[in-house]
């Protein structure tokens, strides 16, 4: 019996520098039924030259150049060129441990539809990681290995994006790569998570991830602040937010301001709380800001938290659970 085929669709632009690496991990899978959709947004240094060579050996790498522009149409091309089962993504500047295709594949031939495999990530630099990225590391792996990843997804994008696979289905369920929002792997775990697809807990490193300085994430403006905050706003009032129910922002800074901003403008009613006595009875927008005990006076409240520092949020939400409140049901971190 054949094992089954993997489509694993990869975008590149100017990675010259780290295709080799990526293309020799995915040439390295102790799973071989794979074929690499593999597409040239548009790249100006020799980045194409240098997967056709490999093209041109191993005929399980399928090199096509993106008729559109942009990393959600070049994804979108890969995927009508697919021909597997399972669906994956890998990042061309990234490596794959040998038994990432693997892992993914039993876990969901173990659940079946309605699963995303996923696993844990180790950022990698010639120049060291920021402790930034330490922690970003570390909070996405303490959800993949429980599988609570949905749990804390307002905060940041929970899976990611070249560390997924799902059953084809599943995916063309979920929209797959038709809308053109961004950041597009924020969106599509977005997706995933209104369709109910559960994650499957992994405790293995299954991705390996380079940083450095000119990496998109870092420069494109598709994944500046405005953008998440977008998406996020966008997703909660279409899943989560209950129009029964008060909703609070608490925080003053920039994130709360914007979300306000926001619901204004889509004139959703809201408390705002901070814990700030400088800002407590001074009125933003309007809307004058309460301390953050009020929200005991406001019946069933749902509450958008928008406070990055670390030792505060454990705070609020000792404060949340003394009073029998919930995550992603009556508060939401969105930092």
């Amino acid at each position: 019996m054949s094992e089954p085929l993997i489509s694993i669709l990869t975008p590149f632009k100017n990675t010259q520098d780290f295709l080799d690496d990526c293309i020799q991990s995915i040439i390295n899978q102790t799973h071989n039924q794979w074929e690499l959709i593999i597409i040239d947004d548009h790249s100006t240094d020799n980045s194409y030259e240098l997967v056709k060579k490999y093209a041109d050996i191993d005929s399980r790498i399928k090199l096509f150049k993106n008729s559109g522009n942009g990393i959600i149409e070049a994804l979108r091309y890969a995927f009508s060129k697919s021909s597997g089962d399972f669906i994956t993504r890998m990042d061309s500047d990234d490596i794959m441990p040998q038994n990432k295709l693997d892992v993914l594949l039993k876990n969901l031939l173990h659940h079946g539809k309605g699963y995303v495999a996923t696993g844990l990530v180790k950022y990698f630099s010639k120049h060291g990681i920021s402790d930034g990225y330490v922690r970003y590391e570390a909070w996405l792996n303490n959800l993949t290995i429980t599988g609570k990843n949905y749990s804390e997804i307002y905060k940041e994008c929970v899976i990611a994006s070249p560390c997924w696979m799902v059953h084809k289905d599943d995916l063309i369920a979920c929209d797959a790569f038709t809308p053109n929002n961004y950041p597009e792997d924020y969106d599509l775990v977005f997706r995933f998570y209104k369709k109910g697809l559960k994650c499957i807990p992994c405790n293995e490193i299954l991705h390996y991830w380079r940083d450095y300085s000119y990496r998109t994430s870092r420069t494109h403006e598709h994944y500046a602040q405005n953008y998440f905050l977008e998406i996020k706003l966008h997703y909660f009032l279409e899943l989560d937010y209950d129009s029964k129910r008060p909703l609070t922002i608490w925080g003053a800074g920039f994130k709360g301001k914007t979300i306000a901003k926001f619901l204004i403008e889509k004139k959703v009613p809201f408390y705002w709380i901070c814990n700030n006595p400088k800002k407590i009875g001074k009125a933003i927008y309007g809307q004058t800001l309460l301390a953050f005990n009020e929200l005991e006076n406001i019946s069933n409240p749902q509450t958008i938290v928008t406070v990055a520092n670390t030792k505060s949020q454990k705070r609020i939400k000792e404060y949340f659970s003394n009073l029998n409140m919930h995550p992603v049901t009556d508060y939401f971190f969105f930092c």
